[in-house]
């Protein structure tokens, strides 16, 4: 009876559901099924995050009703378009890396509705929710101090209310609130934590007292056994002296006895002259010169035979080793001769091919600006007391402020008061902001090397920065770089210059319209003042076919190409591919030629052949620089992908050495576009300004473009430091004036020429596919790109289920056998086959041949 009674108590929390529905147990099991499955898609989810999150994120951003009509919107999460939705929800909106516990909690709750019966769930669900908010704000509070990328690991929950935590109790006062809260998570939320932790404070008091105890006892100890050993050993010298005693005076007895026995000097020397005058000398015993004598003869002997010996080895030495010898010194002094012969004492001038080569003059360029700034007193000080008065409204002093003018921001340094913290007043960005009625200010805390704090304020008349001032100024005109760059001024109205040799590689970004054209023609302008077309050469890839086009009238002063390619400006994507891959090869030969000149880069290399110390007849060249220019390359990589970031990728790792640089521009700065692998080998960067801060931590990795005013504002960052500058203005009729002034004098018969490049898929069928590289799935693809007259990669990786890696190369072995057209950029591939049947004689054929 009793049993009964608790079986039924046991049973009741089971069938006991608020819902109705639930009361079938089928249902139940089924409800919590989905549960469960549901909180490990979730999980799997969740984790792809880390992986595709960047890449998926503009495309989740997109309306909801498109993104669940459109299928060809295509993401990387594992769990796709919901998966990427409810992970950027949840880890990137809400709560961060703790909403992995929601996975949890949808776990015990389909247990739980499937009848399992969990002790103290009710429980667990409060302390889980209790967790999820606690280390988001944990996160947030650390991730506040340190850089993080696109993703906030606390999520915005942390980020935002640990920001309001800071300004409103300090960073201090948020530390001890997260330690008082976590502390009561850990007493209240798990049964015996308190107990635990004071048994273990309690253990350790008493630990402590024993081990202090036991030192006591065994320093006592130890000197006990010291005292008793000093005593043995004093026992032990005693003992010694009673010995040596007897002994000490038996050596004086036999000391006495023998000089009493040996003669007076008087008695000696009588006993000498004597022996003088009998003419007979007796040697005493005490002298024995002959000993003496006897070893140094002993020595010279030795010396003697041992030149002997040397002097047997050289005349039995084979005399035709000796003339080998004297024959190969005189073919290498012959080989000298004949070398300084064939080359001039002169050194060699790479210049004088076009040595009535004219540099542009200043004149081509126009004077855009007034050279003054438009800063009055008045708005320097209205600004000075409005920031001083914004402090002031939240208890933070300063003790000195001054202005640095500069084109179109200035710069206000601050010296607060001794007690104020530097992250205060960072956190009132905003608030200055506002008070200034400013597009957008910047906050330095604190100035590098300065020891003061400084807050950049748009100007409200910028000015337009000269490319002309900037050419003309003395730090340009005389700079000894390599590849010297004049790219504008710095907030002091200083010209900011740089070597792009020591870069060695450069990545430039930001949002459409903000000047990054203007940015690519400052450099580009600023190295066709510096460099002889010798000296000099670029390769500019231009997707967009408008940009970089003006330069091509310099094909045979300055530009380099592939031998078979009509045009020098790169804008079809199968070209920039060849072309990358060209220079891959260049980059191979040039490496091989320091190799064999036994230097280590090429500005060695290339004064060793201008001293004409390297025979030209032995494959040595003189190596020009080679700056690559590619604008629009989230173009490229949305095109054309691997294909085009992998010779990059190779380039910039490599080439700094010979003389290769790279310059990559894109207006879509996103984690897909600008990869791990570009950023780790563009380490200068230039950003213009961005819509968002997450788009500036992706170019910078660390905020701040987005805060620029636009119109040529730019950050650069170069060797861990960050610069702010005006990009220097030069219109497009400059440009012209410019590259016209320069395709007007001789040049070379023609472009530079890179090395030829021939693809895998240029050679047909018979070149490019045999049977063992043929795909399993080569037949089904065609038929199926047949059959629905779609050729293009994305297709087959659907109906497959394969890679992109794979689907690329089935459409390049279906282009090869004649079943689709060329690659066409952004469009499908033409399909040559109509029917079924004309594509099974094509398979049998292939089958045939292969």
């Amino acid at each position: 009876m009793i049993t009964r009674i608790n079986n039924k108590k046991n049973e009741k929390p089971r069938s006991s559901y608020s819902f109705g529905f639930l009361k079938d147990p089928r249902t139940r099991v089924v409800v919590g099924l989905i549960f469960m499955l549901f909180s490990i898609y979730l999980l799997v989810s969740l984790a792809g995050f880390f992986f595709t999150g960047g890449m998926d994120q503009s495309l989740i951003d997109k309306e909801a009703r498109e993104l669940v009509t459109n299928p060809n919107i295509e993401v990387g999460n594992p769990g796709r378009k919901l998966g990427a939705f409810l992970s950027d929800l949840l880890i990137n909106r809400w709560f961060g890396v703790s909403s992995f516990i929601f996975c949890y909690l949808l776990f015990i709750i389909g247990l739980r509705i499937a009848g399992r019966n969990i002790k103290k769930f009710g429980k667990k669900i409060i302390i889980s929710f209790v967790l999820i908010i606690w280390i988001s704000l944990l996160l947030g509070y650390i991730f506040n101090f340190l850089p993080s990328g696109y993703v906030f690991p606390g999520g915005a929950h942390g980020y935002f209310v640990c920001f309001w935590l800071n300004s409103f109790i300090g960073e201090i006062g948020s530390f001890f609130l997260l330690v008082v809260s976590f502390a009561a998570i850990l007493f209240f939320g798990f049964e015996n934590a308190f107990n635990r932790c004071a048994t273990l404070v309690k253990n350790y008091f008493a630990r402590r007292a024993q081990r202090k105890e036991e030192r006591a006892l065994a320093r006592e100890a130890a000197l006990a056994r010291r005292q008793e050993d000093m005593a043995k050993a004093k026992e032990n010298e005693e003992q010694q002296q009673e010995e040596k005693q007897p002994e000490e005076e038996d050596e004086k007895e036999e000391l006495n006895v023998i000089l009493a026995e040996s003669p007076t000097e008087e008695e000696f020397y009588s006993q000498k002259l004597d022996e003088t005058d009998t003419g007979e000398p007796e040697e005493p015993e005490i002298h024995k010169p002959e000993l003496d004598f006897t070893t140094e003869r002993h020595f010279d002997l030795s010396t003697e035979e041992n030149h002997d010996k040397r002097q047997e080895r050289d005349e039995n030495t084979t005399p035709l080793a000796n003339e080998d010898i004297e024959l190969t010194v005189m073919a290498d002094k012959l080989e000298e001769q004949l070398t300084k012969n064939l080359m001039p004492d002169t050194e060699y001038d790479p210049t004088l091919d076009l040595s009535n080569y004219q540099y542009p003059s200043l004149e081509l360029l126009e004077e855009h600006s007034s050279g003054s700034p438009k800063v009055t007193a008045d708005e320097l000080e209205e600004n000075k007391n409005t920031i001083i008065e914004t402090l002031r409204h939240y208890k933070i002093e300063i003790t000195k402020i001054k202005a640095t003018i500069g084109p179109t921001v200035t710069l206000y340094e601050i010296v607060p008061a001794p007690g104020i913290k530097i992250s205060k007043i960072k956190n009132l960005e905003d608030d200055i902001a506002l008070s200034l009625s400013a597009l957008g200010i910047r906050i330095i805390a604190p100035i590098p090397g300065a020891g003061t704090i400084g807050i950049e304020v748009p100007n409200q008349n910028p000015e337009v920065v000269s490319m002309r001032g900037i050419i003309a100024s003395k730090k340009f005109q005389e700079s000894k770089y390599a590849l010297p760059v004049a790219l504008g001024r710095t907030i002091s109205n200083e010209p900011y210059t740089f070597d792009l040799a020591k870069m060695p590689h450069l990545l430039v970004a930001g949002a459409t319209g903000q000047g990054k054209s203007v940015g690519l023609n400052a450099i580009i302008t600023s190295l066709l003042y510096k460099k002889h077309p010798s000296q000099l050469k670029f390769v500019m890839v231009d997707p967009k076919k408008v940009e970089l086009s003006i330069y091509s009238v310099i094909e045979k002063h300055f530009l380099a190409k592939l031998p078979d390619s009509e045009e020098a400006i790169i804008t079809e994507n199968e070209k920039v591919v060849a072309t990358l891959n060209s220079l891959c090869i260049e980059m191979d030969s040039r490496y091989d030629l320091l190799k064999m000149a036994h230097v280590r880069n090429i500005k060695e290399y290339n004064e060793k052949f201008v001293k004409r110390q390297l025979n030209p007849n032995n494959g040595h060249r003189y190596l020009p620089y080679i700056v690559v220019v590619v604008d629009e390359f989230a173009d490229l990589i949305m095109t054309a992908g691997k294909e085009v970031e992998q010779p990059i990728a190779r380039i910039a790792q490599l080439a700094r050495a010979v003389g290769i640089h790279m310059i990559i521009a894109t207006q879509r700065p996103s984690t897909n576009i600008i990869t791990g692998i570009i950023k780790a080998n563009f380490p200068a960067r230039i950003a213009f300004k961005v819509a968002s801060m997450i788009d500036s931590r992706t170019i910078l990795d660390s905020p701040g473009a987005n805060q620029l005013i636009g119109r040529g504002d730019m950050l650069i960052s170069k060797d861990s430091e960050m610069v702010r500058v005006q990009c220097a203005f030069v219109d497009t009729p400059e440009v012209d004036a410019i590259t016209k002034f320069i395709a007007d004098q001789q040049g070379y018969p023609e472009a530079y020429a890179l090395p030829e490049y021939v693809s895998d898929t240029e050679n047909g069928v018979s070149g490019d596919m045999d049977l063992g590289m043929k795909d399993p799935l080569f037949e089904e693809a065609a038929r199926l790109v047949v059959n629905t007259q779609q050729g293009s990669t994305s297709s087959i990786q659907r109906r497959f289920s394969i890679g992109y890696n794979r689907a690329g190369r089935i459409i390049d072995q279906l282009e090869a056998a004649g079943i689709v057209g060329p690659f066409e950029g952004s469009k499908a591939r033409q399909v040559l086959i109509p029917d079924e049947y004309s594509l099974e004689h094509i398979l049998k054929t292939v089958e045939e041949r292969f």
